[in-house]
């Protein structure tokens, strides 16, 4: 059996870890998740070790996206005994904004204001209890996608009118405060098993979409400022308690510090993390390596 199985979307993310795999002479097994079937009834999985690494913004490339596909073959594969890593319980807390935002508060942990519907004509009401502006946020986004603000109850009751409000994909819809971010940045905390590996400072423009990766630079985008920064341990041990809790091996955080109250809020978890552009300009390190380190020790484990 192959000792790794890496099942994957996008074409051009993963090239970076494929070729560091290639580096350090790990044999794996590249699943792309678009021509693939899986057998329920099969006893063995592609391979000791299979690696997620599906990302929620998937379907805004592909209308038959593979989310759903995807949840069921991880749950067959660690039924069948592999060590599946971004599991399917992974793929459905990152999958959920909704489930997300509830994994944080229960840690105690801050967040945005936020009421979860799953009709369009349940926002208005919904968003009574909060202070405007307001976001419309999808249940299941990426890369900013399905994000709108309103700035007043009229401008909201007017978008749901005439059905202009965002929708998603599993038709569950959050309206949520809008949060002004302190310095118009927020951090992006990434963990590596249930560990700190590295942080950052998304500065976006005011744009909702602020993934890091090279892939996500497309044109008319506004310009996505990043810095590398430390963050206080506080933080820190936050983001490692939520992956902890959403049972995601690799992944990242997002947190801001609320500019109304100096109030650090978490509001986004992604099990996707295909790490930031350039990063040895930003980082001085190349975080891909240390991936591979933590994959072949992860092979070494199951082969014993």
């Amino acid at each position: 059996m192959t000792d790794l199985a890496i099942l994957f979307e996008h074409p051009q993310w993963f090239a970076p870890l494929f070729a560091a795999l290639d580096a350090r002479g790990v044999a794996y097994r590249a699943i792309h998740a678009d021509g693939f079937a899986f057998d329920p009834a099969a006893t063995a999985p592609p391979a000791r070790v299979v690696f997620n690494r599906i990302a929620m913004s998937s379907f805004l490339r592909e209308p038959e996206h593979p989310i759903f596909h995807a949840a069921a073959a991880l749950a067959h594969w660690q039924e069948r005994g592999a060590r599946v890593l971004n599991g399917a319980g992974a793929l459905a807390i990152d999958a959920s904004k909704a489930r997300q935002l509830s994994l944080i508060a229960g840690l105690g942990l801050a967040i945005p204001a936020t009421r979860v519907v799953h009709r369009a004509a349940d926002l208005t009401a919904a968003a009574a209890a909060l202070r405007f502006p307001i976001i419309v946020k999808a249940n299941i986004g990426g890369s900013g996608a399905g994000i709108v603000r309103y700035d007043d109850a009229e401008a909201l009751a007017a978008a749901v009118a005439d059905g202009a409000v965002p929708d998603s994909i599993d038709r569950v819809l959050l309206v949520q405060e809008y949060v002004p971010a302190r310095g118009g940045t927020i951090t992006r905390i990434e963990t590596l098993g249930g560990r700190f590996l590295y942080a950052i400072e998304v500065d976006g423009g005011g744009s909702f979409d602020l993934c890091p990766a090279d892939a996500c630079a497309v044109p008319g985008r506004p310009t996505i400022t990043m810095t590398r920064v430390d963050p206080d341990s506080v933080l820190i041990e936050a983001a490692e308690a939520i992956v902890r809790r959403a049972g995601i091996d690799v992944g990242g955080v997002e947190v801001l510090v609320d500019d109304r109250d100096g109030v650090a809020r978490f509001y986004d978890i992604n099990a996707l993390s295909n790490f930031v552009a350039n990063p040895l300009g930003i980082l001085g390190w190349d975080p891909h390596a240390r991936l591979v380190d933590w994959l072949a020790g992860i092979i070494a484990e199951t082969s014993k």
